[in-house]
This record gives structure tokens, C-alpha cells and sequence, in this order.
């Protein structure tokens, strides 16, 4: 049946309007999330080569010297390139028949939370974990005297900060946020509980007691010391002298690389066949 011209233009806004919906839809769609980036293939997790590796995340707590927990870190989970998971498993083999286990505070590290590190270096005005983490060094001089870099070989995926456990491991407490705080090089029955051997200092304590053969470290501190340091070194790993936490596998896949990966089990259980 034929319309009268009447009826067709009544029909015309509504065939209008229904022709830009699909446009409007596209605007209002919200943007896909960016695709996080994975971790190459010879990245794997610690716990799959060695689960009996004691791990302790810290920079996903907020125990550490920032007091909050650092970007990037998405689960407690130690990542490393293959061959420095291997030869840390070496290690461990070693001091479990000295009846030792070795406990990793930090491994992989990303970009994204170096620039973390770097943004709260720059604000003088947050302090909050100076009376445990650097109590004798003015925060404006951290990145002077080399306690913060721009760039970090953790990012390169061969580097982890560890130190070691007499067996059977006692669990560490957690820490508090607000507790009171005990300067790292404190001795070990005042600072913060930890079941690490007594190695002189804590954890990333930026103080010069810190530095691996520190002459002031002397005794039982100081053969807790060379314990973890002959057992790395016997595997390949470098130490950093001025931590004696800090350990690189050499030589690194990765040599010139920093990578932006999160931490996180995704990270490596999440890739592709063939890709990273």
C-alpha cells in the first residue's frame, strides 16, 4: 500500500536517528585495557625450578622503603631468566647439606617500579621509612651516593637480592603499617625480626655498614657473610659490593635489556607458543 507523503516524513526522523546508532555505540564502547607485556621465553618462575627457595617479596608489601607497596608488583613471586634460576638452584643444593636454605627478598624487577623508586627519591617530604631503612643518610643525598639508580640490573632478570636461612626456617612476622620502626643496623634482637642469618645490617639497609666486606663487620656476621658470598660465587653469580644481599648471574642473557613485564605468574605462564 502506497504512504502519503505526510506519513513518509513522519517515518524520516526515526530512520535517521536509527542510521547513527551504530556510530554512537563506537564512541560510547569503552577502549579495550592495554595488553599487559610478557615476559620473554627464557624467563620462568623460582618456585618451578626450586620450590624449597624461601621467598619473601618485600616490594609487594609495604615493608620496605618506600612504606607502600611499589608498582609492577602484582604477586609475591620470584621471576629470573632460566640459566639464573638454574645456577641459584645449584646453590641451594649445597646449603641444604649444611643445613641452610637460601630466602630471595627481590628478583626481576620492573621499569615501571624503578621509576617508582626514582619518583619517591624526588620527594623530600615523604620519609616515613627513614628511621629503619636509612636513619644516618639524608634522603636528598640517596640518589648522590648511589642508593637509587635510574636504571636497575634486576631489570634485566639475572639480579635478585637474597641472603640466608638456618633450617627449620622460623616465620617471619608481618610487619605492621605505623609500627614502630628500628634502625636497620640495629643489632639483629632489636631490628625488625627477621629469620634470616645475622648479616649485619637488615634488608636494604642504605647505610655503608651494608657493604659486603665492611671492616667494622667482623665474626659471626662477617662468616654469614662469606657463606652466602662463596656459594654464590661458586655458581656464577657477582656480587655488588656495596649490598651484600645483591647477586648478578654472569653471564646475563639479557646483558643490555630492562624489561617492563609486571610480576606475576601471568607473566610467564600466560605467553604464547613461540612468543614472549
Amino acid at each position: 500500500m502506497a504512504l502519503s507523503a505526510a506519513a513518509l516524513l513522519a517515518l524520516a526522523p526515526a530512520a535517521s536517528a536509527d542510521s547513527h546508532a551504530p556510530a554512537a555505540a563506537a564512541r560510547e564502547r569503552p577502549a579495550r585495557p592495554q595488553r599487559e607485556p610478557k615476559a620473554p621465553r627464557e624467563f620462568v618462575a623460582l618456585r618451578d625450578v626450586d620450590p624449597t627457595i624461601l621467598q619473601e617479596i618485600r616490594y609487594i608489601t609495604p615493608h620496605n622503603f618506600t612504606g607502600r607497596r611499589v608498582d609492577g608488583y602484582r604477586q609475591p613471586v620470584c621471576l629470573l631468566t632460566r640459566p639464573a634460576a638454574l645456577a641459584l638452584h645449584r646453590v641451594q643444593r649445597g646449603l641444604l647439606r649444611r643445613g641452610y636454605t637460601l630466602k630471595v627478598y627481590d628478583c626481576y624487577r620492573p621499569k615501571r617500579a624503578v621509576a617508582a623508586f626514582m619518583e619517591w627519591g624526588a620527594d623530600l617530604a615523604d620519609q616515613r621509612m627513614k628511621r629503619e631503612f636509612y636513619p644516618r643518610v639524608d634522603k636528598s643525598r640517596l640518589f648522590d651516593d648511589g642508593y637509587i639508580a635510574e636504571k636497575s640490573g634486576h631489570s634485566r632478570g639475572s639480579t635478585m637480592d637474597l641472603t640466608v636461612v638456618r633450617l627449620p626456617p622460623v616465620p617471619t612476622r608481618p610487619y605492621v603499617p605505623g609500627e614502630r620502626l628500628v634502625p636497620c643496623h640495629a643489632p639483629k634482637g632489636q631490628r625488625f625480626p627477621d629469620n634470616s642469618l645475622d648479616m649485619g645490617t637488615g634488608f636494604d639497609c642504605m647505610d655503608t655498614l651494608s657493604h659486603t666486606l665492611d671492616p667494622r663487620v667482623r665474626g659471626k656476621q662477617k662468616a654469614n657473610r662469606m657463606l652466602l658470598k662463596s656459594a654464590m660465587a661458586g655458581a656464577g653469580f657477582v656480587n655488588l659490593p656495596q649490598e651484600w644481599w645483591h647477586y648478578t648471574y654472569q653471564p646475563e642473557p639479557f646483558p643490555g635489556s630492562y624489561f617492563d613485564f609486571p610480576v606475576s605468574y601471568r607473566s610467564v605462564h600466560g605467553r604464547r607458543a613461540g612468543g614472549g
